[in-house]
C-alpha cells in the first residue's frame, strides 16, 4: 500500500456546525492523497457521532480517554503516526478545495523550506469575508519572519501552515503555553529557523474570527503566555545573531503593542476574575521585559496616555467601578 503524503490534523472538543464545515472542506481537496487524523477530546454534542457517520476511510479518530485541557490534547500530536508533511487546524477554520494541491506544488519547488504556508483570508460567524491577510513574501529566513512579527507587518495564525512530521516531533511539537496563547508563535519560528519559510500567493484557506481562546482566555493566562513567548526571544536572542538582530530592532514595538492591548483588557476585566493582577504591575512587567530584550532603552508604558489613562483608573476603586459600569452599556472601545 502506498503512503499518503499528507496529513490533516485536526484537535477536537464540541464543533458543533462549524466542525461540519471544517470537516466537509478537508474532504473537498482536489487531491485525496491524505489522511485526517482526529484528536477528540471527550466532545458531548455530537460531533464524533456525525463524523462517524460520513464513513470516510480518510479519517482516523483518536478519542481521549478523560477531559484534556486544550494544551493537552494538542500535546497528543506529536505522539500519534503521521505521515511526511503535516497541517493543523482549528475546528471552525476552512480549508479551501486547492489547498493540498497548492501546498504539494509550493513543496516541489522549494524542497529545502522547513515551513510552508499559503496566503488566507478572515471570515466572520457567519462566514463572510472580512478581508485578506496581508501580502507575504515567497521565501523568508528566520530572521525575516521574526522581524514581520514583531513589527506587526504579518497575519500570522495557528491554521494553514504545513510542515514536515519529523520536523514537527523534533522540536517537541507546539509549545506548551496557557491556552496555548502566543505558542504558535515559537513553533512557526522554530521551524522557519530550521531552513526558510516558503510561501504560496494563492489564497488557500480561511481563518474564522470571532469569541475565539484569545478573547475568552483568562487574564492571568493571557500574561503567562506573553511572558513565556519573551523568555524564548530572550532566549533566542543569544542563540541566533541574525534574530538578535530582529530583536534589537523590534522588539519594543511588539511590546508596546501588546502591553496596551493587554492592559486595555485586564481594566475591562473585573478584580474577582484576573487573580490579583492590575494593570499598573502588568506595565511594570512591560518595562522589565524591555530590559531584558533591548537593555538601555527608553521605553516607558505609561508614555502612551491611553496605557496610562488605564493605569489610573484601574488604581482607584471607585473610578475602576464606573468604567465597568459604563462598558455594560457601551460596548465600542474606549481608550484606543
Amino acid at each position: 500500500m502506498v503512503k499518503e503524503r499528507f496529513s490533516i490534523i485536526l484537535p477536537l472538543r464540541n464543533g458543533g456546525e462549524y466542525v461540519k464545515q471544517c470537516v466537509n472542506s478537508i474532504l473537498s481537496q482536489t487531491i485525496s492523497d491524505f489522511d485526517f487524523l482526529i484528536l477528540d477530546n471527550c466532545s458531548t454534542d455530537g460531533s464524533v457521532e456525525w463524523i462517524k457517520s460520513i464513513n470516510d476511510s480518510r479519517i482516523k479518530l483518536f478519542p481521549s480517554s478523560h477531559s484534556l485541557t486544550i494544551e493537552e490534547n494538542w500535546v497528543r500530536i506529536k505522539d500519534i503516526p503521521k505521515n511526511e508533511f503535516i497541517t493543523l487546524i482549528g475546528h471552525d477554520d476552512l480549508l479551501h478545495p486547492n489547498y493540498l494541491k497548492t501546498m504539494d506544488a509550493l513543496i516541489n519547488k522549494h524542497p529545502d523550506a522547513s515551513l510552508y504556508q499559503t496566503h488566507f483570508g478572515f471570515i466572520n460567524a457567519d462566514g463572510e469575508a472580512i478581508r485578506k491577510c496581508l501580502p507575504m513574501d515567497e521565501v523568508q529566513t528566520g530572521s525575516e519572519f521574526l522581524s514581520t512579527i514583531l513589527s506587526n507587518t504579518i497575519d500570522i495564525m495557528g491554521t494553514g501552515f504545513m510542515m514536515r512530521a519529523k520536523d514537527y516531533d523534533s522540536v517537541g511539537g507546539i509549545p506548551d503555553y496557557p491556552n496555548l496563547l502566543f505558542a504558535d508563535f515559537a513553533l512557526w519560528m522554530q521551524l522557519t529557523n530550521k531552513n526558510y519559510k516558503a510561501t504560496s500567493f494563492e489564497e488557500c484557506f480561511s481563518f474564522r474570527r470571532h469569541l475565539s481562546a484569545t478573547t475568552l482566555s483568562p487574564d492571568v493566562k493571557m500574561q503567562q503566555a506573553f511572558s513565556l513567548f519573551i523568555d524564548y526571544l530572550e532566549n533566542l536572542k543569544t542563540t541566533d545573531a541574525k534574530c538578535a538582530d530582529a530583536i534589537q530592532r523590534y522588539s519594543l514595538n511588539f511590546i508596546r503593542r501588546n502591553c496596551k492591548g493587554l492592559a486595555h483588557r485586564l481594566l475591562r476585566t473585573s478584580k474577582s476574575k484576573r487573580e490579583n493582577l492590575s494593570v499598573a504591575s502588568f506595565l511594570n512587567d512591560c518595562k522589565k521585559y524591555a530590559d531584558r530584550l533591548k537593555p538601555n532603552n527608553n521605553y516607558n508604558p505609561v508614555s502612551d496616555y491611553s496605557v496610562k489613562l488605564a493605569s489610573q483608573i484601574d488604581s482607584n476603586i471607585f473610578t475602576r467601578g464606573l468604567f465597568l459600569a459604563f462598558k455594560k452599556i457601551y460596548s465600542k472601545p474606549i481608550l484606543d
